[in-house]
């Protein structure tokens, strides 16, 4: 009770305990965005499988496959990851990023990510303080970041994590932690009837697809987190994140114009954004524009 007392009234301590939690939980969100998509892959094979009436390829009972089970084990010689071997950040830096057993590289992202959990988690435990919006902006804020590096990798946003971002945010405003639930009902189909909409307009003019549904559900969550007043200041920033990096990607990285790029991460870092400053950005924004 000492230490719970000495968190709740110490900015330091708080910040302190939240960054070494986002640390801890970076190295899971880290195992999430590897295996959730394996874990969908196989679900739909399984299922093709039982739909088809296909055998499988052999008789053998297939080995547990979800998020804590198997241990994790290096992909190229299979060593197992020991505890001291899956501290956040310090295990990748005494490692000197390749594996203790056959010294194959690992790659930085883990280490990033892991950082970047930790960082965003402190900032949040200094912008909001000890209270009940701390903790629901730090599972939001974790969310965003499992979402962002599967579609990274995959351009996926499983629904497993979308919708439940998108529920949650909904129970929270009957408690209205960020909104109430007028405001979150009302954001939540906004968000996912303008994206849909672009959707639609874009596919009609075009004859492609310019993005996924799972971009409409993360814009959802985002509007029943933080209603749908905000929704156009992450549509904004969202938008010109995404047509900097794009060009920047086009132009110095030599990347085909024809590859999609996923949107996303840029829907994830504008949301949060919103989540933390988005009122001082539009009250600054009317002042600035003299209304």
């Amino acid at each position: 009770m000492e230490l719970l007392e000495l968190i709740r009234t110490s900015p330091g301590w708080l910040i302190g305990v939240c960054a070494l939690l986002g640390l801890v939980v970076g190295s899971f969100l880290n195992v999430v965005a590897h295996r959730l998509p394996l874990m969908m892959q196989r679900e739909w094979e399984s299922q093709c499988r039982e739909l088809l009436a296909a055998p499988t390829a052999d008789d053998t009972t297939p080995e547990r496959f979800n998020l804590l089970t198997p241990a994790s084990r290096c992909p190229h010689c299979g060593h197992r990851i020991r505890a001291i071997e899956n501290i956040p950040v310090l295990s990748w830096l005494f490692l000197r990023g390749r594996c203790g057993e056959c010294r194959t590289p690992i790659s930085v992202k883990y280490p990033l990510v892991e950082a970047f959990t930790g960082l965003t988690a402190g900032l949040l435990a200094w912008h909001f303080g000890f209270g009940w919006p701390l903790a629901a902006a730090l599972v939001f804020t974790w969310m965003l970041i499992a979402l962002s590096v599967i579609d990274i990798e995959h351009q996926l946003l499983p629904d497993s994590l979308t919708l439940a971002l998108l529920w949650l945010g909904l129970l929270l405003s009957l408690g209205e932690v960020f909104v109430g639930p007028e405001q979150a009902i009302i954001g939540a189909a906004a968000g996912y009837l303008a994206l849909w909409t672009v959707y639609q307009l874009f596919r009609l003019l075009t004859g492609k697809e310019g993005m996924g549904f799972g971009d409409f559900k993360l814009l959802a969550a985002c509007g029943a987190w933080m209603g749908w007043k905000l929704l156009p200041l992450i549509i904004l920033l969202s938008s010109l994140v995404g047509a900097v990096v794009g060009v920047a990607m086009i132009l110095i990285l030599g990347r085909d114009r024809q590859l999609p790029i996923p949107f996303g991460p840029y829907i994830a870092a504008a949301g949060w954004i919103a989540l933390l400053w988005g009122e001082d950005l539009i009250q600054g924004y009317l002042r600035f524009a003299g209304l």
